[in-house]
């Protein structure tokens, strides 16, 4: 983009309190990013639960110059550029729209349930060789995601994929004209966001508002789309059984392979095309590129050839722990110039250390000259302060003096062979190259060796989840998210990290040894010790961490150890028990607790709290309603017999749902950060954060009568196959999950596990399932759920989550 200001205010029709009419080159929405710079435009987006107006000042402080806003802040008119509009959100919509008229290439817009990204990445493989394509990075597909994308485009693009996704009415309308296809694909129709809809046809109907004025329509012939379908709109159909459609297509997978072979009947043409996928998604996913390959006017042996190349598709960044205390992002699947800025600032999201190191490979597909585009990319890597960069490739290493502290190899290989001469430790790193640069075994080299189950954490999930709840609390009332326990058995600093790059207020944490590894991390963010021993109160003091204080024993022994350290208005949080009766000062203590209060200074009441014991019983409400009761006059007494103004917070996951109207000053958010509500209704607008996967070790066919682990507790009553996954009740799985009351998931399908749970493995019956050793294994997730686990153990999510051993690795990923 090279527009300048007063262009922009012309496109927006904006009011504006011009500076400087200065050239703009990057549009940002984030102001946490450290790529904004002096030739930023700043989109100010508002919601429902943040406002990054408050932004601004620490904005212009670093260099940015030019902001859209619904409201000019009067003191900074002087210091920036403010363009003025009714709606943030809608302006960069706008500016999107017009962005996209200035180009007439072709254009591929996407939309479906499922498989939009795959879709995505797969035409941008395949159409590579042949155009210079911009397509939306990672899975941009939103109302903030998809203008992104569009105004990433250059001079130089030749070629668009951009996919849309709406979760309700009246979303695609603001889409459409943003991407304004030439081509559509609808992919399918599935039950994602269903609850945004009130049936199926309207579902369908909004989605393909995408295509309304594209030439052509690419789909799998359905009745139920068709019917939907504007009587003059061109579409190009597909079906494996219906002889109307424009394309026939036999999937047939092959035996003891992971390919599948295409017969495809096209236009009097007879073919077949082999994919090396078996899976049904994948095989629709393909269909869906090959008819792209078909209307574009590929010949068959092209088709054949890069059909055959398709692999699979990693959408997500992962978090792994290296080897040397090291953190690993895992980006190791491409390796384009968009997708590079989301994963600087997804390692600076997330560091754990402040060296940072970037191993990238050649860029690909940046539509800019080469020497344009690693000035840009050596310009990041100053903007993100990255202490390393270690290129690979023939060509960053013919552009290595752009660059500050790089090192270069011709080819991974040659990297791989001076490894070990190599010194990596105590730094983040992010790992970033094209699939062809096979960095996934630098990958395999940097992290941290263990065993093949792994606890994927879904960071996106958690930001959402964080979000939900924001969303029904005052804009004015604090938010406190716990990650004791592991962060729920998810991961401490991972998690905590995250949180406090979500900007929450507090986190908390049971014990000082939590408190201390965060602040070890680096985290800066308050950190409240629920549960602190006395003798650990010098260290929350060293550590700067808050300590709650339930008992007068415990309020003058913090006050001894702050008078022996010499500190003043040290902040802690008073505990009331106001029905709960396990920690806190009760009624009859209040006095002396205030008398206490009243006689030092070494102290200061940051807040005051309770906890309720019956938040998530909606049939019964009047213990709640007593202690809530309770707890205002309690509170109220000792802030007025004080004479402070501390924080007041009751509210716990469904004490923020249930009781609105008792948010105080802050709310803890627990267990529904993590994706878990007691309220099947609000279950379905959280995400799931935890999946726990493993994978088939071993399949062994047994007779019937032969048994299945200790103590016989399986015997089959006919032939039977038997699928041995390593890991058991030391990681967590309750030995009440086997013997057919639970199940394992193997290419989608319920493995029920039979005989006792071991303490290391379990066995799973696949005797109907077609799978491998070495296919992947979901234990918990999706399907079944930790809340169906729970049930069926008469437990509950807590206590499923908390219990993932530290022996299983942690993988935490964005998409």
């Amino acid at each position: 983009m090279n527009l300048s200001v007063q262009e922009i205010k012309n496109i927006l029709k904006a009011e504006v309190t011009l500076n400087s009419n200065q050239f703009i080159d990057t549009i940002s929405v984030d102001s946490r990013s450290l790529q904004n710079k002096e030739n930023t435009l700043f989109f100010a987006l508002s919601g429902p639960n943040y406002n990054a107006h408050q932004f601004i000042p620490d904005l212009i402080s670093r260099g940015v110059h030019s902001f859209v806003v619904s409201q000019a802040p009067q003191e900074f008119v002087a210091d920036a550029n403010f363009l003025v509009v009714d709606n943030v959100l809608i302006a960069l919509q706008q500016l999107a729209v017009y962005y996209r008229s200035l180009f007439e290439f072709p254009v591929v817009g996407i939309t479906g349930s499922n498989g939009k990204t795959i879709v995505k990445e797969w035409l941008n493989f395949l159409l590579s060789p042949d155009y210079n394509v911009i397509r939306s990075p990672k899975s941009y597909n939103s109302q903030v995601g998809v203008p992104l994308s569009v105004l990433s485009t250059n001079e130089r693009h030749n070629f668009g994929i951009f996919e849309a996704g709406i979760s309700t009415v009246n979303e695609m309308k603001f889409l459409a004209p943003i991407i304004k296809p030439t081509i559509g694909i609808f992919t399918n129709i599935g039950s994602s966001h269903n609850e945004g809809f009130e049936n199926i046809q309207q579902k369908i109907s909004e989605k393909l508002e995408l295509f309304e004025n594209s030439d052509i329509l690419i789909l799998e012939e359905s009745a139920a789309v068709r019917q939907l379908i504007a009587k003059d709109q061109k579409i190009f159909s597909w079906s494996r059984n219906n002889a109307a459609a424009d394309v026939l297509i036999n999937a047939s997978k092959v035996e003891n392979s992971d390919t599948t072979n295409l017969s495809v009947k096209f236009d009097n043409q007879n073919f077949e095309v082999k994919i090396p996928f078996q899976d049904d998604a994948s095989i629709q996913n393909a269909t869906s590129c090959l008819m792209v390959l078909l209307y574009l006017k590929y010949d068959v042996a092209t088709i054949q050839s890069r059909l055959s190349s398709l692999y699979k598709v990693e959408m997500r960044l992962q978090l792994k722990n290296g080897i040397n205390r090291c953190v690993i992002v895992d980006d190791s699947y491409s390796s384009d110039f968009q997708s590079l800025k989301i994963a600087l600032d997804f390692l600076e999201s997330q560091k754990k250390h402040l060296k940072k190191t970037v191993i990238i490979s050649d860029i690909y597909q940046s539509g800019l000259p080469l020497e344009e585009v690693y000035r840009k990319v050596a310009s990041l890597m100053q903007s993100n302060q990255i202490s390393r960069v270690i290129g690979i490739g023939e060509v960053i290493s013919c552009y290595e003096h752009l660059f500050v502290n790089i090192e270069t190899f011709a080819s991974t290989a040659d990297f791989l062979e001076k490894f070990e001469e190599m010194t990596f430790a105590d730094e983040s790193i992010l790992v970033k190259g094209a699939r062809s640069f096979k960095f996934e075994k630098v990958v395999l080299l940097l992290a941290e060796k263990n065993h093949e189950t792994v606890l994927e954490i879904n960071l996106n999930a958690i930001a959402h989840n964080v979000g939900f709840f924001k969303s029904k609390i005052a804009t004015t009332t604090k938010l406190m998210v716990m990650v004791k326990a592991f962060a729920y058995g998810s991961g401490g600093f991972e998690i905590a990290k995250l949180l406090e790059y979500l900007k929450v207020d507090y986190l908390g944490v049971a014990f000082a040894d939590e408190g201390i590894s965060l602040r070890n991390a680096g985290l800066k963010i308050p950190i409240m010790v629920l549960n602190p021993e006395n003798s650990s109160f010098p260290s929350i003091i060293t550590f700067k961490l808050e300590a709650e204080i339930y008992s007068i024993k415990g309020l003058k022994a913090f006050i001894k150890v702050c008078e022996e350290k010499k500190v003043e208005n040290y902040p802690i949080h008073i505990k009331i028990d106001t029905g709960m009766h396990r920690l806190g000062f009760e009624e009859n203590t209040i006095d002396e607790l205030i008398e206490v209060l009243k006689h030092t200074t070494s102290v200061k009441v940051q807040s005051i709290l309770s906890h309720l014991a019956t938040s998530d019983n909606l049939e019964d409400q009047s213990f709640a309603h007593h202690q809530l009761n309770l707890f205002e006059k309690l509170s109220s007494r000792i802030i007025s017999d004080l004479g402070i103004s501390p924080l007041r917070h009751i509210l716990n996951t469904s004490g923020i749902s249930n009781f609105p109207e008792h948010q105080y000053d802050m709310v803890r958010l627990g267990i529904g950060t993590y994706g878990i509500s007691n309220d099947p209704a609000e279950q379905k607008y959280l995400q799931n954060v935890s999946t726990l996967k493993s994978i088939i070790s071993q399949i062994r066919t047994i007779s019937q009568g032969e048994s299945v682990g200790y103590s016989q507790k399986f015997i089959a009553e006919k032939i039977t196959r038997i699928a041995t996954i390593p890991i058991g009740y030391a990681d967590g799985i309750d030995r009440g999950w086997g013997n057919k009351v639970g199940y394992v998931m193997i290419n989608n399908q319920k493995a029920e596990i039979v005989g006792n749970v071991c303490m290391d493995m379990l066995m799973a019956d696949c005797s109907d399932i077609q799978c491998k050793e070495g296919d992947e294994v979901e234990v918990f997730g999706k399907n079944p759920t930790v809340i169906e686990m729970a049930e069926a153990l008469n437990t509950i999510p807590y206590e499923v989550l908390t219990g993932v051993s530290q022996r299983v690795k942690r993988v935490f990923y964005r998409e």
